[in-house]
């Protein structure tokens, strides 16, 4: 039996390159093509490990080119789709709306079209050999909006989102939604709390905590701190995809949260207390300025709040847990603790 084909989108960024290689290394079955266009947050150096795999196959282009997506699906006879390119930094979308829209609304519409196309003969009809061929669309919680401090969000919450970026992932939802009901096209979603661990873009909160308290630089806190997220460590999200795309019912969508709620603060507090165990200022910074530091939560910096910035998020993750057996396995005191580590031994030699 051949092995079936799936295209995977934006793989180079966090998500996606600790998404491919545990996919390759569970399932001997499936080729994974990789198309990304390789904005500023993805980069080829995070799939690394699998570059070489005769099972992998990067493509560089955009998910908004219709003929190139055509060409992919033709040529390698595309059997399902795990669709995580986005652009996803808030405060980006502040500055540049219509970069969002473009890449998060008309990328995922034309994307799940050519998917349409390509494995149905018309509404509710596929063809033969691709009865089983899904769209898996990777969402996130920010649709919902702002929670507020004793509700979570379930899969019945209504959306109400805040930015443009949220807006424009919910937007995205909407439209693979549609094709669900409209067409009859195979689809799952799963929205996410905050992801964190290796590989995450250097600008978001945790790498940029890191990066700036290794070179002794103010450490960023938007207004008073106390904004709420629930964390999710990445492998953890990657399980839960795994179960979705194999094991969810048509149309479905499925909350993947970490069930670990802090405050940015607490993050912040947290990731410098283990560096001042794993890296203490006194025995790496022997520089005279240094001395004035006595722990890197010194160096926290309260600047002032992002416009739109949601209070709480927090995700009730009952239904995967019921229904597919998801759990994770990791708490928030563990998986921080291997994700300084990773960012540490990534970033010393570069920062000091």
């Amino acid at each position: 039996m051949s092995n079936k084909n799936i295209l995977v989108t934006g793989c180079a960024g966090f998500i996606g390159s600790n998404f491919i290689p545990y996919f390759l290394n569970k399932y001997s079955n499936y080729n994974i093509v990789n198309l990304d266009l390789l904005t500023y947050a993805g980069n080829l150096e995070n799939l690394k490990e699998i570059e070489k795999n005769p099972r992998y196959k990067f493509i560089h282009g955009n998910i908004c080119n219709r003929e190139l997506l055509e060409f992919i699906f033709k040529e390698y006879n595309i059997c399902g789709v795990i669709h995580f390119a986005a652009e996803s930094h808030v405060d980006n979308s502040i500055i540049n709306p219509g970069i969002f829209v473009q890449t998060n609304v008309q990328g995922t519409y034309t994307l799940v079209d050519v998917a349409k196309n390509y494995w149905m003969i018309k509404p509710f009809c596929y063809k033969d050999e691709y009865k089983e061929a899904r769209f898996h669309h990777i969402s996130t919680d920010e649709v919902y909006g702002s929670l507020n401090e004793h509700d979570l969000f379930t899969e019945e919450t209504p959306y109400a989102p805040n930015s443009p970026y949220s807006a424009s992932k919910a937007s995205s939802d909407m439209i693979v939604r549609s094709y669900q009901k409209t067409f009859g096209l195979n689809t799952i979603i799963t929205n996410c709390s905050n992801n964190y661990g290796p590989k995450q873009h250097d600008e978001k909160l945790i790498p940029t905590i890191i990066r700036n308290a290794l070179s002794l630089k103010p450490i960023p806190i938007y207004g008073d701190g106390k904004n709420i997220r629930d964390w999710l460590y990445v492998m953890d999200h990657c399980r839960g995809i795994d179960l979705a795309y194999h094991n969810g019912s048509n149309g479905e969508t499925y909350n993947i949260g970490g069930e670990n709620e802090r405050t940015n603060l607490q993050i912040v507090d947290i990731i410098c207390a283990i560096l001042d165990i794993q890296y203490p200022i006194k025995d790496n910074f022997p520089q005279n300025n240094c001395k004035k530091i006595a722990s890197y939560k010194n160096l926290i910096t309260f600047v002032e709040d992002r416009a739109g910035h949601d209070r709480r998020y927090a995700i009730d993750a009952t239904k995967i847990k019921t229904k597919l057996g998801w759990m994770a396995s990791e708490n928030f005191e563990t998986g921080i603790v291997k994700t300084v580590e990773w960012y540490l031994l990534k970033y010393r030699n570069d920062c000091l």
